[in-house]
């Protein structure tokens, strides 16, 4: 927000020089000029927000699931990335937050712009925007760092693709990523082609990097609804490029809903990822080490869908060590009361069924059970969402639909549509 002494000081450097004939313009003309510049520097200060605004809201975010020391990380050395996203809530100025949690080394952004996506790996003409960082279009991320852009002014359109382009300048290390986009992202040759409406392409990957979060200033009563989980929200199993996630869905259904007020609807799944454990350095860490990450440390969340724990139940299975209902049922527990602290109001969602799915046991149908039984009748959750019966087979409901999936765990496009369909969306109006 502009200051007024500063201004002040600008008005008497233009007083000082304003003659008509060699007298000085009238007081009433002073203070007309001065409503006029006024009135202009509370537009530029409205255009661009500061970083305490209230009104800033996530969109879009992705959740890292690298792991410090792996191996098969991702690197980079003199390339661009150009990454697509697709946001939820629109609005009328943009910040991104990119994040070196998981490098081993600082990490040197060269430039970074941000465009509407067009197509492939182009974006729309005259939309490309330079992104600053403390005001400068260059910054080194700490290694463990997060670092948010200056306010940009940009007409963010709501579910909408944005095409952010991040120049590397040398050897990156470890990048810091979500492995599972289910979006096509590129890598250019050598060189700095941020700005480039189409990107010179070397590679395509399906995979964000070092970008985990765009926020935007809405309006004033506009908060996010973090959807919290594994691969089902992360949108394994959905068409490549084409935002069919259940996440995506019921953001559309919310929009289109005139009683519902204003809301981001953002992805925090991994795939692979679980409530209380890890496994593989691919599925993230576990969900009580990441959130405080992933989902507080965001802008104006209110509330989350938690469905998350078939992981644990299905990957114990296998290693000869079940796990409990009681020991997911404890994760829970610590989720709902670290986000009641922050005033986050926490939706539950039923498991969905998983017969015929690769790790799937009858031990393991017992404990998901028994979960599901905590969510739907402990009213310790501030709402609940069944999406069992959305997805389950008429004939057989410990089977999702042969027409949902191919793994009998992932929904398809079309069952990620009907989980949307059962959220009751009077449980955010």
């Amino acid at each position: 927000m502009f200051k007024l002494n500063h201004y002040s000081v600008e008005w008497n450097h233009f007083r000082a020089g304003c003659h008509l004939n060699g007298r000085f313009l009238t007081q009433v003309s002073y203070h007309a000029v001065l409503l006029v510049l006024l009135a202009v520097f509370a537009r530029q200060s409205i255009a661009q927000p500061p970083q305490d605004d209230d009104r800033w809201v996530t969109t879009w975010s992705a959740s890292p699931s690298s792991i410090p020391n792996d191996d098969n990380a991702s690197e980079v050395d003199n390339q661009t990335l150009r990454m697509i996203v697709h946001t939820s809530l629109g609005g009328e100025a943009l910040r991104l937050r990119l994040s070196n949690t998981h490098g081993d080394q600082p990490l040197r952004i060269g430039s970074v712009t941000v465009a509407l996506h067009d197509e492939g790996s182009r974006v729309q003409e005259d939309t490309s925007r330079k992104v600053t960082f403390s005001q400068n279009e260059s910054i080194s991320i700490a290694r463990g760092a997060v670092v948010l852009s200056d306010p940009l002014p940009f007409d963010v359109p709501r579910t909408g693709n944005l095409a952010v382009s991040i120049y590397l300048p040398e050897a990156s290390g470890p990048l810091t990523s979500h492995l599972v986009a289910t979006q096509t992202n590129y890598a250019s040759s050598s060189g700095n082609h941020t700005e480039a409406a189409s990107l010179p392409v070397a590679t395509e990957f399906s995979t964000w990097h070092l970008l985990t979060a765009v926020d935007v200033v809405g309006s004033e009563r506009a908060s996010a609804i973090v959807t919290l989980g594994d691969s089902i929200t992360d949108g394994t199993g959905s068409t490549v490029g084409a935002n069919q996630r259940w996440p995506n869905h019921f953001a559309r259904r919310l929009y289109a809903e005139p009683s519902v007020t204003d809301y981001a609807v953002v992805n925090a799944g991994i795939s692979g990822n679980r409530v209380t454990t890890e496994e593989s350095p691919r599925f993230g860490q576990n969900l009580q080490a990441r959130f405080e990450r992933d989902v507080l440390a965001l802008s104006n969340v209110s509330h989350i869908v938690l469905l998350e724990g078939i992981n644990d139940i299905g990957m114990s299975s296998r290693s000869g060590e079940l796990v409990t209902a009681e020991a997911v049922i404890a994760g829970y527990r610590q989720i709902i009361a670290r986000a009641h602290a922050d005033g986050i109001r926490v939706i539950g969602a039923t498991l969905l069924p998983y017969e015929g799915a690769a790790y799937f046991t009858e031990a393991g149908e017992r404990v998901r059970e028994q979960v599901n039984e905590f969510i739907l009748q402990s009213g310790e959750f501030d709402g609940v969402i069944e999406f069992g019966p959305a997805v389950a087979d008429p004939s057989d409901p410990d089977r999702i639909r042969a027409s949902f999936t191919s793994d009998n765990l992932h929904p398809n496009d079309e069952g990620y549509a009907a989980m949307a369909e059962a959220v009751d969306l009077s449980l955010f109006e």
